[in-house]
């Protein structure tokens, strides 16, 4: 399974769950995840979408340690199974 098959996962189940899934471009700063995930309630975490068993870059890494000191959770997905999973963290404050 690809990364892009998965990050479209991604997609429809935020959708369903009455959120978006906006792909994240950031020109400039290079690094950054791929979606933010913005779910009803004002729940919202950024998404890095990986092809199966791949892992983040290190300036990925890097990028996801700064968001998480600024206090945004982040997540690594690298297979559908996770999603739900995903999604119910975000959704718990």
């Amino acid at each position: 399974m690809r990364e892009k098959t998965t990050e479209q996962k991604l997609t429809l189940m935020v959708k369903a769950a009455g959120g978006i899934a906006p792909k994240f471009v950031s020109p400039g700063y290079d690094g950054m995840p791929d979606r933010i995930v913005l779910l009803p309630g004002g729940c919202m975490a950024f998404v890095e979408g990986k092809a199966p068993g791949k892992t983040p870059r290190p300036l990925q890494t890097a990028r996801h340690e700064l968001l998480q000191r600024l206090g945004f959770e982040v997540y690594v997905l690298d297979r559908p199974e996770q999603i739900g999973g995903i999604l119910d963290e975000i959704r718990t404050p």
